[in-house]
């Protein structure tokens, strides 16, 4: 369903923003049982809190509208039932979603009784039969609490300039040298180095940095970073995409992707822009290309066409293709999968975990392929146009035990590939061209998931294209680009698994006694949440300088009980606790030269960090904590330079951006998603708020 920037002025959000759409017309009488309404009222006046807002009779209160009589049946005359339970799947503010599927469609037959429907079938949660159903009436173009009285002249007012109007096609061309005021990719470039060439903002002046604008999204956990391309920002949050003006924050158009009953909304980290369309991956295992100027479905695609899948990655678009991992809870483990971008037409396939008699299937210790799992893709994808490569990051298994011999030391031929590792395919074909494993035979969750960097580096006094990537442990690799050769790497200092590591070949050798699964508790750093996760580095190229969020922790695993599954199949839970030299400060950010492996400074805070870096030409960095803080750093020193406090917690990566010459920082918030809930029990006193919501802040300077 869309919106269209012709009446944006008065848009209808007041009513989750639909508006016709090529859906089909529905002509049907909406019905409903008289248990589904009984069931409804007792929801109205209980748990779902719906009393407090719309009165005790239907007939509106203090905050919300009347669900009855003439006002709310002009209202949604003409409107489909599907317009009606979505609206309902936006309650309780704040809390959407949280009743179920079930209890909406009660809700919705309590409605339709009080406005005089007769009882007959029950009320339906299937999207297809919602749209068969209308209420009576004509649909008018404009809805609201107030009625425009009909036959009213309204005086001209001249609509503000839409930049759809010339908004242009996303080449490869064009991500291969984006211009410096654009954010065409999840880390702008494909090189993932989130470095804008941007410097109105810097060291001086970004002490005066001020909301330039803001806007709400729907509530819930939200990890996507924004994209800016000819002055509109494009922005996913709970199945929806909105299309803004960049530069005011004015809606331009906005999607809502209806899920089947019984699915939930989940978080994502990055929607793809390519040609005239935009790409979103959506909660119910799909992939829709949205027409970029109008927000209207192209093509909407199943990742898998027999199981659903599940993706909170995002989408990497390059040579005609956007491609999309997913996560491997199931049998199998996750995969990527490719499609044409043009058509939605499925083109390749790699698995994360090898399929029988492929290379790699030797060293998972026999285990049957229905009983591997694993191999998820938490991030997008990376593509190096000089070598012709796409990068992905599969992670480790849910089932570590088969890769156990009795005594509970990982056993023989079980290194687990692909899990913890590098691969680098051929874009057009999906074959495998390389790969790198960070680590062997992963007993600890410590994920490799995360981007892939590409950089010139000097080794051994040599120029080398890199491809450089760290894990959860805080350890950084560097690969050749062309070829997977191992060629350094780095250590942020706190881990205390890994002993040493080989010069020549990156294996680590870790301290065996580490090893879970013999009954004894363990100590290790960090804990399995990370030290460093997915929230993304940023990188100064030029300058060979690493920026890394992380968040100093450590894990105490604990064995369960006799029948107990625990964390993953290790027979532990991972307990939550600080280093025993901890001060209390959990937030870390940490410049390191990748030449010299040498850390230039760390900033350590109090609050966890929650979000990725963005790095700037202006020697500035922004990041965001738990503490709701949005902070932009001296890049040179970690110093902090200013910081603005936002409406919930900062879980996304920040962007930079600008339009008619004028610089935009951008930051969305949205609590909930794993790295932002993880380590609360470590700061009692920072409270995050009571009720969840979503949002974008822009600031910029006077």
């Amino acid at each position: 369903m869309t919106t269209t920037a012709s009446n944006r002025l008065r848009r209808a959000l007041l009513i989750g923003g639909f508006a016709a759409s090529g859906a089909l017309q529905a002509q049907n009488a909406p019905v409903y049982s008289t248990a589904q309404a009984e069931r409804g009222l007792a929801t109205y006046n209980g748990a779902g809190g719906c009393v407090a807002c719309h009165g005790a009779d239907l007939s509106g209160g203090q905050f919300g509208p009347s669900l009855k009589g003439v006002s709310f049946r002009n209202r949604w005359a003409g409107m489909t039932m599907a317009e009606l339970f979505e609206q309902l799947r936006q309650m309780p503010p704040g809390g959407g979603g949280s009743l179920g599927d079930a209890v909406y469609a009660d809700l919705a037959a309590l409605i339709l009784s009080q406005n005089n429907f007769v009882a007959g079938g029950a009320f339906p949660t299937d999207p297809t039969a919602l749209r068969a159903m209308a209420m009576p009436g004509e649909r008018r173009a404009e809805t609201g609490f107030v009625r425009l009285k009909p036959g009213t002249k309204l005086p001209f007012y001249p609509a503000p300039a839409n930049p759809l109007e010339k908004i242009t096609p996303v080449t490869d061309a064009l991500l291969t040298a984006a211009p410096e005021g654009e954010w065409l990719q999840w880390r702008r470039t494909w090189d993932a180095h989130a470095y804008s060439p941007l410097k109105q903002v810097t060291k001086s002046n970004a002490k005066n940095l001020q909301l330039a604008w803001s806007f709400a999204l729907p509530a819930g956990p939200n990890t996507t970073t924004p994209l800016v391309h000819d002055g509109v920002m494009f922005l996913f949050a709970q199945d929806n995409v909105v299309a803004l003006d960049a530069r005011s924050g004015e809606l331009l158009w906005r999607y809502v992707h209806q899920l089947p009953q019984g699915d939930r909304p989940s978080a994502k980290r990055a929607l793809a822009l390519y040609g005239n369309k935009v790409y979103a991956p959506t909660s119910d295992g799909r992939v829709v290309a949205l027409d970029v100027q109008t927000g209207k479905v192209v093509w909407n695609e199943p990742v898998d066409n027999d199981v659903k899948a599940s993706t909170t990655g995002g989408l990497l678009a390059a040579k005609g293709k956007v491609m999309l991992g997913t996560t491997g809870f199931g049998p199998g483990g996750g995969y990527i999968q490719a499609f044409d971008a043009e058509t939605g037409k499925k083109l390749w396939r790699f698995y994360g975990i090898p399929r029988p008699g492929e290379k790699g299937s030797e060293t998972w210790n026999g285990t049957e392929l229905a009983k591997m799992s694993g191999g998820s893709v938490w991030t997008p994808g990376y593509y190096d146009p000089e070598n012709d490569l796409v990068f992905f990051s599969p992670t480790p298994t849910y089932d570590t035990k088969p890769l156990r011999d009795p005594s509970g030391v990982p056993g023989t031929n079980s290194d687990a590939l692909f899990t913890d590792t590098t691969i680098a395919l051929n874009p057009d074909t999906g074959k495998l061209v390389w790969y790198y494993q960070h680590m062997q035979n992963d007993q600890w969750d410590l994920d490799w998931g995360f981007e892939r960097q590409i950089v010139n580096l000097k080794v051994n006094g040599v120029n080398r294209r890199a491809v450089v990537t760290g894990g959860k442990l805080g350890i950084f690799d560097a690969m050749d680009a062309k070829t997977g050769e191992y060629l350094s790497s780095t250590d942020m200092g706190w881990q205390t698994l890994v002993t040493s590591i080989d010069p020549k070949t990156g294996y680590k050798n870790y301290d065996r006694n580490m090893v879970p699964g013999d009954g004894v508790a363990k100590f290790l750093c960090p804990h399995a949440g990370g030290g460093r996760s997915w929230m993304p580095t940023a990188m100064n190229g030029a300058a060979k300088v690493i920026y890394i969020p992380a968040v100093e922790t450590c894990m105490n695993m604990a064995p369960v009980a006799a029948g107990e599954r625990g964390a993953l199949t290790t027979g532990v839970n991972w307990e939550l606790q600080p280093h025993p030299k901890s001060d209390g400060n959990y937030g870390r950010l940490q410049a390191i030269n990748l030449e010299t492996r040498k850390t230039l400074w760390t900033q350590r805070e109090r609050a966890p960090t929650t979000t990725g870096v963005l790095a700037t030409a202006g020697g500035v960095l922004f990041a965001g904590s738990l503490d709701r803080f949005f902070k932009a750093y001296d890049q040179s020193t970690g110093k902090i330079l200013w910081k603005s406090r936002l409406g919930d917690v900062p879980s996304a990566a920040p962007i930079t951006y600008s339009v008619y010459g004028k610089q935009y920082v951008a930051m969305v918030v949205g609590y909930g998603a794993p790295q932002s809930a993880s380590f609360g029990a470590l700061v009692p006193e920072i409270v995050t708020p009571v009720i969840p919501s979503s949002s974008v802040s822009v600031f910029a300077l006077p």
